[in-house]
């Protein structure tokens, strides 16, 4: 099919500007590869076709931010294939547009398949929808920051922030090592120890950090500024009382800078403009990682299949491992 040999041709003349570096290291993906494949493809190997040269082609069935499009790549490349990486993750493609093609032996072929695959489907969709978020909130404001919180699946924080990223998103918080972060849970274990004490002794402890707390009241809000954290998540607020909180906010005196007002809970695509409108200064959201995944169409078939063979580099030359069709 023609659009195979064209892929071909668009992955030469974008050479150098894909970064093609894996989001996972190369034991990581093997794993994946090992959790799927632990004893031998049993069905490949009862029929015997696993030393038959075939092609394989990934493409967006709909239209998807792409996502983890290099590990997928690097996956079916340490299965034993030669691949052609056609977009890089964070590109926006519309329906049918190629994502990657591979070729080597059939064996190799379907024991990557269904996990570079799912890698895509998975993590195109948390980009899709961190995208989506991104774009609302900035047609409304268009330099504000939309964050992704830590509450992603557990095992796959390195694959969510790279989906995050490739959606326009920057993370939150990575992790509880690396911020300060004052939730309701952590006062309870304080008494009666007032705001303001609370603040002195974390910037003793932690003094190079940004200092924030989570509020669920206006009153809280205010009384945190007062104490002097530098961020004050609004969580669960409608965008009218953060639009009231940032208001109320701006007239108050302050012997540090004016806090930071995010808001948090409940921030989609659907209201990400709104909040963006009340005036918040950063949105927090967790919503992408609920994302549906995006659909990939995957075509497989014989090299001597004429209505769907790939550009002649698969048909002559398919060394496994080739970093000039894959560079990661």
């Amino acid at each position: 099919m023609s659009d195979f040999r064209q892929c071909g041709r668009q992955a030469d003349t974008i050479e150098g500007k894909h970064n093609m570096a894996t989001v996972a290291s190369r034991a990581e993906l093997e794993r994946l590869l090992e959790d799927d494949v632990p004893y031998g493809d049993l069905t490949t190997e009862a029929l015997g076709i696993g030393a038959v040269d075939g092609v394989m082609r990934l493409s967006a069935r709909a239209p998807m931010v792409l996502a983890l499009a290099e590990d997928a790549a690097k996956i079916i490349e340490l299965s034993g294939c030669s691949v052609d990486l056609c977009a890089a993750s964070g590109s926006a493609l519309q329906q049918g547009a190629p994502i990657l093609e591979a070729c080597g032996p059939a064996a190799a072929l379907l024991k990557s398949w269904k996990v570079a695959q799912t890698l895509i489907e998975i993590w195109s969709g948390v980009a899709s929808e961190t995208r989506a978020i991104v774009d609302a909130a900035r047609a409304v404001a268009p330099n504000i920051p939309v964050a992704c919180t830590r509450k992603n699946v557990p095992g796959t924080k390195r694959f969510a922030v790279a989906a995050v990223k490739a959606g326009g998103a920057v993370m939150h918080r990575l992790g509880l090592s690396e911020t300060v972060l004052v939730f309701p849970e952590h006062r309870a274990f304080l008494g009666q120890q007032p705001l303001f004490q609370t603040v002195e002794r974390l910037r003793r402890a932690a003094p190079e950090k940004k200092l924030v707390i989570e509020v669920n009241t206006a009153d809280a809000a205010l009384a945190a500024a007062v104490a002097g954290f530098d961020v004050i998540q609004a969580e669960k607020f409608s965008p009218a009382e953060v639009a009231a909180l940032v208001k109320r906010v701006a007239v108050m005196a302050y012997t540090r800078e004016r806090p930071i007002i995010a808001a948090a809970g409940g921030v989609n695509a659907a209201n990400a403009a709104a909040y963006a409108e009340a005036g918040a200064d950063i949105l927090v959201t967790s919503s992408p990682y609920l994302a549906k995944p995006k659909d990939v169409l995957v075509r497989i078939a014989t090299t001597d299949d004429k209505v769907s063979s790939l550009h002649a580099h698969c048909q002559v030359n398919s060394t496994p491992g080739d970093t000039n069709r894959l560079r990661a």
